[in-house]
């Protein structure tokens, strides 16, 4: 009974981590929405919140990995410069553009398909398998369409207004221009021909990174060490693409106000302790695994922003909600029906190979 309490709870651990990820990401959003009200460029936060990253995860690296890290090889730095790209400074650049240019709950919408996109380039890869003979392969390609279904209809489906928390706390204040008017919080952006194929690309880099993280992960078997190498990649990287757009140093002057709280919180949180989480996930369940949580960000900010932002909360995003986690219970339980059955698998070969082997032999009793 010990046994399956405690195996109940190891296999709990991975879905716990993963929540509160997305709750983590939803903060980060949040404030990224409050930061961006304040005129901060997303270029300099990017290159603020790596730097946090990676100072915080390498005296982690230092301190954890010192007796079991293995040997830095080429192809390693290769993997981690290719992490902290996709992972790190082209993701937040991509994101950071796309979120000026178009909105909100637009980016968050093109965030739902990183289950769809990472489902298959996990299978171009041959990272996972199709298996839609078998009722776990089907529930796993049926679950990733509903929870992107679900996201979906809460950004495109409305319905009736929900009032059940009259709430005055706004976060948001109006911004004031140079002639001294008051700016509108949702601007009229004119230019989202760019802010599109930027999502779609934010969306394609985080799925790559999910990817890469897998394959490093074999080779580089060390969480902390490996986000580290990453977050120190990404930092230069976005730091080098900052220094050369944003040069005006009120950019980069920081206070005691939300731009300070912003890039620290999704520095330390963001791309330090949620990344070396979702690193651990992505070796106990794989990438897919890791992007299906991604649609309950999408809620997490809905009923944040209803709370704390005064926007208003609609019926659709009820219905949607309740798709996304029908969707993510698909998942996890084929995910869990495939584990279950490579555990057999594992525990068959290794009675096999500890079964003592019997030597016959033959005698002539006429020699």
């Amino acid at each position: 009974m010990k046994e399956v309490i405690c195996n109940s709870l190891k296999g709990a651990i991975p879905v716990v981590l993963m929540v509160l990820s997305q709750v983590g990401y939803a903060a980060v959003n949040i404030m990224y929405k409050l930061a961006i009200n304040d005129g901060m460029s997303m270029r300099v936060a990017a290159a603020y919140r790596l730097s946090f990253a990676a100072a915080f995860t390498i005296p982690l690296a230092l301190i954890f990995d010192r007796k079991k890290r293995p040997k830095l090889t080429w192809k390693v730095l290769y993997m981690t410069f290719l992490c902290g790209l996709f992972g790190g400074s082209l993701l937040l650049n991509l994101y950071g553009v796309g979120l000026t240019l178009t909105s909100a709950t637009f980016m968050l919408s093109m965030l739902n398909l990183v289950p769809g996109v990472t489902f298959i380039m996990a299978i171009s890869f041959g990272l996972e398998k199709l298996n839609w003979g078998l009722a776990e392969g089907k529930a796993k390609i049926i679950g990733t369409l509903i929870s992107i279904s679900g996201a979906m209809l809460m950004i495109f489906y409305k319905g009736g207004e929900i009032d059940i928390w009259k709430s005055n706390i706004n976060l948001m204040h109006q911004r004031h221009n140079q002639n001294g008017l008051m700016e509108p919080l949702h601007a009229d952006f004119s230019n989202k021909l760019l802010g599109i194929p930027c999502a779609i690309g934010s969306c394609c880099s985080f799925s790559l990174w999910l990817i890469i993280q897998t394959k490093l992960n074999e080779e580089y078997p060390c969480h902390h060490s490996s986000s580290a190498l990453m977050s120190t990649m990404g930092a230069i990287q976005a730091i080098v693409l900052a220094l050369c757009v944003d040069r005006e140093w009120a950019q980069w002057k920081l206070g005691y106000d939300i731009r300070l709280l912003t890039i620290v919180y999704s520095g330390i949180v963001g791309s330090g302790i949620v990344i070396v989480a979702i690193a651990w996930c992505i070796k106990m369940r794989g990438p897919i695994f890791a992007s299906i949580f991604n649609p309950l960000q999408l809620l997490l900010v809905a009923i944040s922003a209803y709370l704390l932002l005064d926007e208003k909360l609609y019926l659709g995003s009820v219905f949607g909600a309740v798709l996304i986690v029908c969707g993510i219970y698909a998942v996890l339980w084929s995910k869990s029906k495939e584990m279950k059955k490579k555990i057999k698998l594992l525990s068959l070969e290794i009675d096999i190979k500890s079964e003592p082997v019997v030597e016959i032999v033959m005698s002539n009793p006429h020699k």
